[in-house]
């Protein structure tokens, strides 16, 4: 896929765009000049959101409720998008949630419902999006993936689980729309200093106890949107952990004693 030039007028639609890293890829992307469609449920929060893209963008930006758990209104919305925008060039799944807890007390209703959001509900929006820029011949999908996709660490198991799926899902995704000129990008991330750990950690010090790895949205937001229409495969980060998920690879055992000490923070 070739690099494009200028996201000037480009339509990316951002899931999970109400706040967090979805919001200010949301931004990145409107100082670019694109037009940015936003998806959640948090209706208010988007309409905050919107008015800001406006005012970085000079063009009109579109909001739209989103149950990403729900296939009959993914598909609403991608239908209704198609129709009142255009065309969706890049499609951000970046809505998601995750839950630390010991497997054995782990509610499964929990992991039930993570496993529709994180993956079956991102699985039906690239299928949507897929269709759209194969009949074009163009576009990018970038999953908001995480670390815990290459490195399981303790009371993650059913986020990790999710994540594992995710990017399993990209890489085969991505070999069957690359023919098609369609690209397909996972953004795998450390700890992101966000309102995900409000719901995540149950002890609310993670953040503290991970320090620098923690990473700012804003930069990574940047680095999201510098990468759109682009053929990059994979974005990793913090560099440190994506050494050590190399490292998890070439030497399991020092990878899982790694995982259940350093990166135990839980």
């Amino acid at each position: 896929m070739s690099r494009e030039k200028s996201l000037k007028n480009k339509v990316i639609l951002i899931t999970g765009a109400s706040s967090g890293l979805g919001e200010q890829i949301a931004y990145e992307s409107s100082l670019k000049g694109a037009i940015v469609i936003l998806a959640a449920r948090r209706i208010e929060k988007l309409r905050e959101v919107q008015k800001t893209c406006e005012k970085l963008s000079g063009k009109k930006a579109y909001v739209f409720h989103l149950d990403i758990s729900d296939p009959e209104e993914i598909e609403e919305v991608l239908e209704k998008t198609s129709a009142e925008v255009g065309p969706i060039d890049v499609l951000v799944n970046n809505a998601g949630f995750g839950h630390f807890e010991d497997f054995r007390t782990v509610d499964m209703n929990i992991a039930e419902k993570m496993m529709r959001v994180n993956v079956l509900g991102l699985m039906y929006t690239s299928q949507f999006a897929a269709i759209q820029m194969a009949e074009r011949g163009k576009g990018h999908i970038i999953n908001i993936c995480s670390m815990s996709g290459k490195i399981a660490t303790p009371k993650s198991t059913i986020y990790s689980a999710s994540k594992f799926a995710v990017l399993g899902f990209s890489n085969a995704l991505r070999l069957d729309l690359k023919p098609l000129n369609v690209g397909v990008t996972t953004v795998n991330l450390g700890p992101v200093k966000t309102d995900f750990f409000d719901l995540a950690d149950k002890n609310g010090d993670y953040l503290e106890k991970v320090g620098q790895l923690a990473l700012d949205p804003k930069n990574v937001a940047h680095q999201v949107v510098s990468i759109m229409g682009t053929s990059k495969r994979e974005l990793n980060l913090p560099k440190i952990m994506e050494f050590a998920s190399r490292a998890y690879i070439l030497f399991p055992k020092i990878g899982d004693f790694l995982a259940g000490t350093a990166f135990n923070k839980k």
